[in-house]
């Protein structure tokens, strides 16, 4: 037992620094099998940022498949999806993956003497180019199916996407018509076909503006001709309210989906007569919303057993028993598995996490119900006794509503607060706004809780895995239902004596920036806020200055531009800077095309324009697009986001550079 030292909230000394937090940041991601063995992207903070493909070997020893500059990332509908593919051929494995730097695909054979990435697919110089995601080999007729976003012009929403066919011999790589089209562009978005055991049918989802894929898609089948086109083209399943997240096909031919017909996204198999047939009809979510193309919740096993990732407010892997509805998950330490999910025979591969560990790739053996970490394992880069104490709570909003949050309290082995003194906090709004946060260990909130200072995660009414009535809370209310629920559980945590009234601060990045500043401009119980890359000007942010994926998306948050135009000024703290009291932290990146640098340009011109005097700053990352990757950025941000509540709230950090706050 080390003997505890008393000393003020904020002043904990903690090993756990900026730099220690950024080498850990990002998670595995993107499983699946090449023959028998497992592969996953991983990232690689200090390596530019980018993220690297790794492979299992036979012996249990790992190894990145390509060494730097080379990046395995997708930018369709910029946030990307499944950006490779691999099967075992007669020269050992053969990978198709999209590289980040000109999105071209490229194939690569890793174990042939001497071979290098050789480009499968062209550049095109008109706007943003081509980008491909979601690739499938079809070696019988040297191809790999795949979407394809083809931009026609210049501006962000110039641009078509279908489903294609990529030569796998090289023949696209400076020509464009030798990429074979599979589908027409009648629809905005789709993802990519998966193709029935016997070859003949092929299945996608596809959705259009305005909707969201959480709000509505469709389920479209197709037949497939011996010459690899595509006919008898239907829509089985889905719909404008319906919103089907993922569909696969079983090993006896039945196609397999995740629908939210119920308002819960759960799993059905559709019939020969057309209709869906639950799986196993419960108020948790076998699925979630497709952020990124290729997201998988669910696959199925040979013999028909179906491998799950599914929950309420957390998420489990399972193994499904379609005819009996019984889940048995992985024993284990993992409270919450990422939407990816791959199987080999009876194997199935997840990335998994808890509040005591990083993600890792966790393999599941539906024969021995034997789960066991297979790569990306964790280990503690610092005596864990440091590492925050969560606690899953509910707390009452406006008209008794109930709102989800995590709540770390300050935690560090060797130091305690005197016994009348109430720790600062932080509220953290998660990014989406239609996301969740996960209750995993974060070592972003294990540097501020070890030091003193509390941190509460807030799933806040629009939050994914409690059901669509949850999430339909958000419809027309952004910058309300989602800053009250927050602002309850400040609130809530200050009345029971957790946290000290005068010491909270709110924080955000994305959708949750927008929260921190939509708090910023209506509330009063924050003292500070740090606003990461956020979105502030509402009217311009939803008439052609974001990407092409989210144009639209605020016709079901806020409502039609054109029919309540009042409303999007009223809610813009870009139009109202004049009633930001609080000093503030924003960081931007200036390669991001999705909330750009002119949101908070246009915010801090207002703000100077009413001479306010708010101590703030403004920082800005050269390279960086949306979300931090480089581990030089996130270690300013994170040590300038410490500076500023030490500034504000009175904390007296020992190992924190200062940040300049001008007014």
């Amino acid at each position: 037992m080390r003997p505890l030292q008393t000393s003020a909230y904020g002043a904990w000394p903690s090993p756990i620094d900026a730099a220690l937090a950024a080498a850990h940041d990002g998670t595995p991601e993107y499983v699946g099998f090449v023959g028998d063995e497992p592969w996953w992207t991983e990232p690689r903070p200090g390596e530019g940022g980018r993220r690297t493909l790794v492979r299992r070997r036979a012996d249990g020893t790992e190894e990145s498949v390509l060494p730097a500059p080379w990046n395995v990332r997708s930018r369709v509908i910029e946030y990307g999806g499944q950006p490779w593919t691999g099967q075992q051929g007669p020269k050992g494995p053969l990978v198709v993956f999209v590289n980040y730097a000109d999105q071209r695909l490229y194939g690569y054979e890793p174990d042939v003497p001497g071979a290098e990435p050789r480009p499968l697919t062209p550049v095109s110089p008109v706007g943003g180019g081509l980008r491909w995601v979601d690739p499938q080999l079809r070696p019988g007729r040297g191809e790999v199916w795949c979407v394809l976003e083809e931009f026609t012009g210049d501006g962000p929403s110039d641009l078509r996407r279908v489903a294609a066919a990529v030569p796998l011999d090289g023949s696209a790589a400076g020509d464009r018509d030798a990429v074979r089209e599979l589908t027409d562009d009648s629809h905005r978005f789709v993802t990519g076909p998966r193709l029935s055991p016997d070859g003949r049918r092929a299945a996608w989802l596809a959705w259009d503006h305005p909707r969201m894929p959480w709000d509505g898609t469709e389920l479209i089948v197709a037949d497939v001709a011996a010459d690899g086109t595509l006919s008898g083209t239907r829509t089985v399943a889905g719909g404008p309210e319906e919103s089907v997240a993922q569909a696969d096909w079983a090993d006896d031919g039945t196609l397999l989906y995740s629908s939210d017909r119920t308002g819960w996204w759960n799993l059905y198999r559709l019939g020969h007569d057309g209709t869906g047939t639950p799986l196993c009809a419960r108020d948790e979510e076998f699925g979630g919303p497709l952020w990124k193309i290729g997201q998988r919740w669910f696959a199925p096993l040979d013999g028909g057993l179906i491998a799950v990732v599914h929950g309420r407010g957390a998420t489990a892997l399972g193994i499904l028993d379609p005819e009996t509805c019984e889940v048995v998950d992985a024993a284990g330490p993992w409270t919450e598995f990422t939407a990816t999910l791959a199987v080999h025979g009876t194997r199935a591969v997840a990335v998994g996490a808890s509040p005591r560990s990083a993600h890792e790739v966790v393999e599941l053996d539906a024969r021995t119900g034997r789960a066991r970490v297979i790569g990306a394992a964790h280990t503690d880069p610092v005596d864990p006794a440091f590492y925050p104490e969560p606690q899953i709570r509910t707390f009452t909003g406006p008209g008794g509503r109930e709102i989800h949050a995590h709540v770390y309290p300050p935690h560090n082995p060797g130091h305690a607060a005197p016994g009348d003194e109430l720790p600062p906090y932080v509220v953290w709004a998660h990014g989406g706004p239609t996301g969740r946060a996960p209750l995993v260990l974060d070592l972003e909130i294990a540097y501020f809780t070890s030091r003193g200072i509390g941190i509460a995660e807030v799933n806040y009414g629009g939050s994914t895995g409690y059901g669509r009535e949850y999430r339909n809370r958000l419809r027309e209310q952004w910058g309300v239902v989602d800053v009250e629920d927050c602002a309850a559980v400040a609130q809530a945590l200050a009345d029971e004596g957790t946290a000290d009234r005068a010491r909270l601060a709110v924080r955000g990045g994305s959708a949750g920036g927008w929260t921190t500043a939509a708090s910023l401009t209506t509330t009063d119980v924050y003292a500070c806020g740090t606003i990461l890359y956020p979105i502030l000007d509402l009217a311009e942010w939803g008439s052609g200055e974001t990407h092409d994926f989210e144009s639209r998306y605020l016709e079901s948050l806020i409502g039609p531009l054109a029919e309540v135009p009042g409303r999007y000024a009223e809610r813009s703290p870009a139009g109202h800077a004049d009633r930001v009291s609080a000093p503030f932290l924003l960081l931007q990146g200036l390669d991001d095309p999705i909330c750009p640098p002119a949101q908070c340009e246009r915010f801090l011109t207002e703000l100077a324009r009413t001479g306010q005097g708010v101590p703030h700053a403004y920082l800005t990352f050269a390279g960086e697009g949306h979300g931090f990757r480089r581990a030089d950025t996130m270690i300013r941000a994170l040590e300038s986001e410490l500076s500023l509540y030490a500034q504000v709230l009175g904390l007296r950090p020992p190992d924190v550079p200062r940040l300049e706050l001008r007014k």
